[in-house]
Parts: structure tokens; C-alpha cells; sequence
């Protein structure tokens, strides 16, 4: 298995809605991309975490470490990001919820956590009909990001709302209506890599109507890595 970037690979960048946040696409980014699937199907898959709908199973620490030394020079270059050690969690990921059975705080889009150096890097190893990833602006607010200074506001106003209109439906995200908006996407696309602020609102694009395998060989599988520097990095 060889999660380093491959040679071919291709960097775009793009930027949603008014803030602009940068989120770079990277195709035909590993070089050996079904050895991860095949990686992926050795591993014990589990529910880790409240919130991802669906199972886990953590990537090696040599794997992720090889990763992201394969990204940094991006990370300087487009977030301005350097560290010489990073704090950081690295899964293969399926997404297994059915529709009715998510939980209130999977319904709404959702941030990684209010750190501006926190970073996500996403990749397909999927079928693209699987979905891709969307980014939202909260309508009331007007925030396309969640950082330390705006959390309190955003979550008291999404409260009231919440008291107000009541929970969304069970069901995935779509437009986001009526609290949020959809301001951009990225389609799904085997083998291609996201990178983004993990402040960003975001969530999958899943078709409700669409089945859920748990075989990595024919779900919505994906490589989830989150990162930041580390506070005794230097």
C-alpha cells in the first residue's frame, strides 16, 4: 500500500461564497489508490465518535505521517500553515446511517472544530454517484465559518431557530433550507482529495434514496484525516 501523493496527480483550488475560504481539489491524488481500498477492507471497521454516521477504522501512524508530509508544502502555500509537528486523526470512513435513523446534530451542516489552523483532508474511494462535499452559509448569521469568536453566537441563534422552526427532518442534507444555504460543492470522484478549514460549514452530499453498504469495496468509503499543529511542535 502507498498513500504518498502520486506524481500525477492535479491541484485546483477553489473558493465558495463570500468568505472565500480556499479548498483545494487534488485528482489522481494517491498512487496506489485501490491498495487503499484494499487496505481498507483488511481493517476492523467501527462506530468512533458521536457524530460521523457511519464506521471507522484508523489509519496507521506511519501512514499518516506519510500523508500529510506528502501535503505540507501545500498547506503553507494555500492557508498559510507550517508546523513541525502536527496533532492529528487519520480514519477510513463509510457512511452507514440510513436517513431515519440520524441524529439531530447530523441533520445540520457542521464544522470540525473552531481552530483556524485546523485542517481536514478528504479522499474519494468511492463510486462518484456516492456524493461529494458541500459548504453552506448559516442565513441568519451570514457565517460560512465557525471560529472561537463567532461560536457563541452561532450556537445561540441556532437554538432559537431550532425552538423556533423545529429539527430538519431525518434525512441528509440537501440545500440546507430553511436555516442554511448551500454556497458551493465539490463532486465525488475516485481518487480525488479535498482539503479545506475544518471551520468551515460543511456536511456530505448523500442521496436519501440511495443504498448504504458497509463493504469498503462498495460504499461511500473515504479517507479522513484532521489536523493541526501541535502545541509542543518547536
Amino acid at each position: 500500500m502507498k498513500i504518498n501523493l502520486s506524481p500525477q496527480s492535479t491541484l485546483s483550488v477553489e473558493a465558495f461564497g463570500n468568505e472565500r475560504q480556499p479548498v483545494i481539489v487534488i485528482d489522481d491524488a494517491f498512487e496506489d489508490p485501490l491498495g487503499l481500498v484494499e487496505d481498507a477492507c483488511a481493517k476492523p471497521f467501527s462506530q468512533i465518535g458521536a457524530y460521523y454516521p457511519g464506521l471507522r477504522a484508523p489509519l496507521d501512524k506511519g501512514s499518516t505521517l506519510i500523508l500529510i508530509a506528502s501535503v505540507e508544502k501545500m498547506l503553507e502555500q494555500h492557508f498559510n500553515i507550517a508546523s513541525a509537528q502536527w496533532d492529528s486523526e487519520c480514519f477510513y470512513s463509510i457512511v452507514t446511517t440510513p436517513p431515519e435513523a440520524l441524529a439531530p446534530i447530523q441533520r445540520f451542516p457542521h464544522y470540525d472544530g473552531v481552530e483556524e489552523q485546523r485542517l481536514a483532508i478528504l479522499c474519494y474511494l468511492g463510486k462518484p454517484e456516492q456524493g461529494g462535499t458541500a459548504f453552506y452559509r448559516h442565513r441568519s448569521t451570514g457565517y460560512e465559518t465557525v471560529s472561537a469568536d463567532r461560536f457563541n453566537r452561532f450556537k445561540q441563534t441556532l437554538e432559537a431557530e431550532v425552538r423556533q422552526h423545529g429539527l430538519p427532518p431525518p434525512r441528509y442534507i440537501e440545500d440546507g433550507a430553511p436555516l442554511f444555504e448551500r454556497i458551493g460543492a465539490v463532486e465525488a470522484r475516485f481518487n480525488r482529495m479535498l482539503i479545506y478549514r475544518g471551520f468551515n460549514l460543511h456536511c456530505s452530499v448523500i442521496d436519501n434514496a440511495a443504498p448504504l453498504p458497509s463493504d469498503p469495496r462498495e460504499g461511500r468509503l473515504t479517507v479522513n484525516c484532521f489536523l493541526k499543529p501541535s502545541a509542543t511542535a518547536g
